[in-house]
Protein backbone atom coordinates (compact mmCIF):
# COMPACT_ATOMS: atom_id res chain seq x y z
CA UNK A 1 0.00 0.00 0.00
CA UNK A 2 1.19 3.47 -0.88
CA UNK A 3 1.17 6.69 1.13
CA UNK A 4 -1.88 7.89 -0.81
CA UNK A 5 -3.74 4.71 0.18
CA UNK A 6 -3.09 5.34 3.87
CA UNK A 7 -4.04 9.01 3.45
CA UNK A 8 -7.35 7.99 1.85
CA UNK A 9 -8.05 5.51 4.65
CA UNK A 10 -7.33 8.14 7.32
CA UNK A 11 -9.50 10.71 5.56
CA UNK A 12 -12.35 8.21 5.18
CA UNK A 13 -12.29 7.27 8.86
CA UNK A 14 -12.18 10.96 9.85
CA UNK A 15 -15.11 11.75 7.56
CA UNK A 16 -17.19 8.81 8.78
CA UNK A 17 -16.50 9.58 12.44
CA UNK A 18 -17.35 13.26 12.04
CA UNK A 19 -20.57 12.54 10.15
CA UNK A 20 -21.68 9.84 12.58
CA UNK A 21 -21.16 12.03 15.64
CA UNK A 22 -23.00 14.97 14.05
CA UNK A 23 -25.87 12.77 12.87
CA UNK A 24 -26.27 11.10 16.26
CA UNK A 25 -26.41 14.49 17.95
CA UNK A 26 -28.60 16.24 15.39
CA UNK A 27 -30.63 13.29 14.19
CA UNK A 28 -31.76 12.05 17.62
CA UNK A 29 -34.15 14.98 18.34
CA UNK A 30 -35.62 14.56 14.85
CA UNK A 31 -35.98 10.80 15.35
CA UNK A 32 -37.58 11.39 18.75
CA UNK A 33 -40.16 13.69 17.18
CA UNK A 34 -40.85 11.28 14.31
CA UNK A 35 -41.14 8.31 16.67
CA UNK A 36 -43.58 9.97 19.07
CA UNK A 37 -45.31 12.81 17.23
CA UNK A 38 -48.98 12.40 16.21
CA UNK A 39 -48.61 15.33 13.80
CA UNK A 40 -49.84 14.88 10.26
CA UNK A 41 -46.58 16.47 9.12
CA UNK A 42 -44.57 13.55 10.51
CA UNK A 43 -45.27 11.55 7.36
CA UNK A 44 -44.04 14.37 5.12
CA UNK A 45 -40.89 14.87 7.19
CA UNK A 46 -40.29 11.11 7.21
CA UNK A 47 -40.56 11.07 3.42
CA UNK A 48 -38.02 13.90 3.14
CA UNK A 49 -35.64 12.09 5.50
CA UNK A 50 -36.02 8.88 3.47
CA UNK A 51 -35.52 10.63 0.12
CA UNK A 52 -31.76 9.87 -0.10
CA UNK A 53 -32.60 6.15 -0.08
CA UNK A 54 -34.46 6.35 -3.38
CA UNK A 55 -32.73 9.23 -5.17
CA UNK A 56 -29.53 8.53 -7.12
CA UNK A 57 -26.53 10.02 -5.30
CA UNK A 58 -25.70 11.99 -8.44
CA UNK A 59 -29.02 13.85 -8.17
CA UNK A 60 -28.33 14.92 -4.59
CA UNK A 61 -24.71 15.69 -5.46
CA UNK A 62 -25.74 17.79 -8.46
CA UNK A 63 -28.08 20.04 -6.50
CA UNK A 64 -25.68 20.31 -3.57
CA UNK A 65 -22.93 21.30 -5.99
CA UNK A 66 -25.14 24.07 -7.35
CA UNK A 67 -26.12 25.17 -3.85
CA UNK A 68 -22.50 25.28 -2.73
CA UNK A 69 -21.34 27.16 -5.82
CA UNK A 70 -20.62 30.92 -5.80
CA UNK A 71 -24.17 31.72 -6.98
CA UNK A 72 -25.91 29.14 -4.79
CA UNK A 73 -27.56 29.90 -1.43
CA UNK A 74 -24.91 28.04 0.58
CA UNK A 75 -22.12 29.54 -1.51
CA UNK A 76 -23.43 33.06 -0.92
CA UNK A 77 -23.53 32.48 2.83
CA UNK A 78 -19.96 31.17 2.91
CA UNK A 79 -18.83 34.09 0.73
CA UNK A 80 -20.55 36.55 3.06
CA UNK A 81 -18.70 34.92 5.96
CA UNK A 82 -15.42 35.34 4.11
CA UNK A 83 -15.01 31.62 3.50
CA UNK A 84 -14.36 29.72 0.32
CA UNK A 85 -17.07 27.62 -1.26
CA UNK A 86 -17.69 24.22 0.33
CA UNK A 87 -17.45 22.34 -2.96
CA UNK A 88 -14.25 20.31 -3.34
CA UNK A 89 -13.41 20.62 0.35
CA UNK A 90 -13.63 18.41 3.42
CA UNK A 91 -16.46 20.49 5.01
CA UNK A 92 -18.38 20.05 1.76
CA UNK A 93 -17.93 16.29 2.01
CA UNK A 94 -19.23 16.40 5.58
CA UNK A 95 -22.34 18.35 4.58
CA UNK A 96 -23.09 16.06 1.64
CA UNK A 97 -22.55 12.94 3.76
CA UNK A 98 -24.83 14.30 6.50
CA UNK A 99 -27.68 14.54 4.00
CA UNK A 100 -26.99 11.24 2.26
CA UNK A 101 -26.53 9.20 5.46
CA UNK A 102 -29.37 10.87 7.38
CA UNK A 103 -31.98 8.08 6.91
CA UNK A 104 -29.51 5.42 8.05
CA UNK A 105 -29.34 7.14 11.44
CA UNK A 106 -32.79 8.68 11.90
CA UNK A 107 -34.89 5.69 10.85
CA UNK A 108 -33.40 3.05 13.21
CA UNK A 109 -33.64 5.46 16.16
CA UNK A 110 -37.16 6.56 15.24
CA UNK A 111 -38.37 2.96 14.88
CA UNK A 112 -36.77 1.95 18.18
CA UNK A 113 -38.35 4.90 19.99
CA UNK A 114 -41.76 4.14 18.47
CA UNK A 115 -41.47 0.51 19.65
CA UNK A 116 -41.06 1.70 23.26
CA UNK A 117 -44.66 2.92 23.25
CA UNK A 118 -46.35 5.55 25.38
CA UNK A 119 -46.89 3.56 28.57
CA UNK A 120 -43.33 3.57 30.00
CA UNK A 121 -42.97 7.29 29.25
CA UNK A 122 -46.34 8.11 30.82
CA UNK A 123 -45.48 6.15 33.96
CA UNK A 124 -42.18 8.05 34.27
CA UNK A 125 -44.05 11.33 33.84
CA UNK A 126 -46.46 10.47 36.67
CA UNK A 127 -43.43 9.85 38.90
CA UNK A 128 -42.22 13.39 38.23
CA UNK A 129 -39.62 12.75 35.52
CA UNK A 130 -39.16 15.65 33.13
CA UNK A 131 -38.69 15.34 29.35
CA UNK A 132 -34.90 15.08 29.61
CA UNK A 133 -35.08 12.54 32.43
CA UNK A 134 -37.63 10.48 30.52
CA UNK A 135 -35.39 10.42 27.48
CA UNK A 136 -32.22 9.33 29.29
CA UNK A 137 -33.77 7.02 31.90
CA UNK A 138 -36.63 5.45 29.93
CA UNK A 139 -36.37 5.87 26.18
CA UNK A 140 -32.63 5.36 25.69
CA UNK A 141 -32.32 2.21 27.86
CA UNK A 142 -35.31 0.63 26.09
CA UNK A 143 -34.30 1.75 22.59
CA UNK A 144 -30.53 1.32 22.85
CA UNK A 145 -30.41 -1.23 20.02
CA UNK A 146 -31.81 1.39 17.67
CA UNK A 147 -29.13 3.88 18.70
CA UNK A 148 -26.40 1.25 18.24
CA UNK A 149 -27.74 0.25 14.83
CA UNK A 150 -27.95 3.90 13.78
CA UNK A 151 -24.35 4.62 14.77
CA UNK A 152 -23.02 1.53 13.01
CA UNK A 153 -25.03 2.01 9.82
CA UNK A 154 -24.29 5.73 9.68
CA UNK A 155 -20.56 5.11 9.99
CA UNK A 156 -20.48 2.18 7.55
CA UNK A 157 -22.63 3.95 4.97
CA UNK A 158 -20.44 7.04 5.05
CA UNK A 159 -17.33 4.89 4.57
CA UNK A 160 -18.89 3.30 1.48
CA UNK A 161 -20.18 6.45 -0.22
CA UNK A 162 -18.96 7.05 -3.76
CA UNK A 163 -21.18 9.01 -6.13
CA UNK A 164 -22.01 11.96 -3.92
CA UNK A 165 -18.50 12.35 -2.51
CA UNK A 166 -17.02 12.24 -5.99
CA UNK A 167 -19.37 14.97 -7.22
CA UNK A 168 -18.95 17.23 -4.19
CA UNK A 169 -15.32 16.56 -3.30
CA UNK A 170 -13.75 15.50 -6.55
CA UNK A 171 -10.57 13.50 -6.18
CA UNK A 172 -8.04 15.70 -4.37
CA UNK A 173 -5.40 13.57 -2.57
CA UNK A 174 -5.21 14.33 1.12
CA UNK A 175 -8.28 16.59 1.04
CA UNK A 176 -11.25 14.83 -0.55
CA UNK A 177 -9.89 11.53 -1.86
CA UNK A 178 -11.66 8.82 0.16
CA UNK A 179 -11.26 5.06 -0.19
CA UNK A 180 -14.16 4.51 -2.60
CA UNK A 181 -12.89 7.20 -4.96
CA UNK A 182 -9.33 5.90 -4.75
CA UNK A 183 -10.50 2.40 -5.69
CA UNK A 184 -12.19 3.90 -8.74
CA UNK A 185 -8.96 5.70 -9.62
CA UNK A 186 -6.95 2.47 -9.32
CA UNK A 187 -9.39 0.66 -11.61
CA UNK A 188 -9.25 3.48 -14.17
CA UNK A 189 -5.45 3.21 -14.12
CA UNK A 190 -5.73 -0.61 -14.50
CA UNK A 191 -3.94 -0.96 -11.16
CA UNK A 192 -6.03 -3.96 -10.17
CA UNK A 193 -3.61 -5.09 -7.46
CA UNK A 194 -4.12 -1.90 -5.44
CA UNK A 195 -7.85 -1.98 -6.14
CA UNK A 196 -7.99 -5.57 -4.85
CA UNK A 197 -6.25 -4.63 -1.61
CA UNK A 198 -8.51 -1.69 -0.84
CA UNK A 199 -11.65 -3.52 -1.93
CA UNK A 200 -10.70 -6.48 0.25
CA UNK A 201 -10.19 -4.16 3.21
CA UNK A 202 -13.65 -2.69 2.61
CA UNK A 203 -15.23 -6.15 2.57
CA UNK A 204 -13.47 -7.19 5.77
CA UNK A 205 -14.41 -3.90 7.42
CA UNK A 206 -18.07 -4.32 6.44
CA UNK A 207 -18.22 -7.84 7.86
CA UNK A 208 -16.45 -6.80 11.07
CA UNK A 209 -19.02 -4.03 11.54
CA UNK A 210 -22.19 -5.88 10.55
CA UNK A 211 -21.70 -9.38 12.00
CA UNK A 212 -21.41 -8.28 15.67
CA UNK A 213 -24.35 -5.91 15.16
CA UNK A 214 -26.71 -8.59 13.88
CA UNK A 215 -25.34 -11.20 16.27
CA UNK A 216 -26.10 -8.87 19.19
CA UNK A 217 -29.62 -8.34 17.90
CA UNK A 218 -30.22 -12.06 17.23
CA UNK A 219 -27.60 -14.01 19.22
CA UNK A 220 -29.11 -17.40 18.55
CA UNK A 221 -29.86 -16.98 14.85
CA UNK A 222 -26.55 -15.98 13.26
CA UNK A 223 -25.09 -19.47 13.23
CA UNK A 224 -26.89 -22.86 13.10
Amino acid sequence: MTESDFAAITLTITLATTVTVLLMLGGTPLALWLGRSPSRWAGVVNALVTLPLVLPPTVIGFYLLIAMGPDGPIGRITSWMGLTTLAFSFPGLVMASLIYSLPFVVQPISNAIASVGDRPVEVAATLGAGPVDRFFTVIMPLAWRGFLTAAVLGFAHTVGEFGIVLMIGGNIPGETQVISVLIFEHVEALDYASAHILSGLMIVFSLIVLIPLYWRANPGRLLP
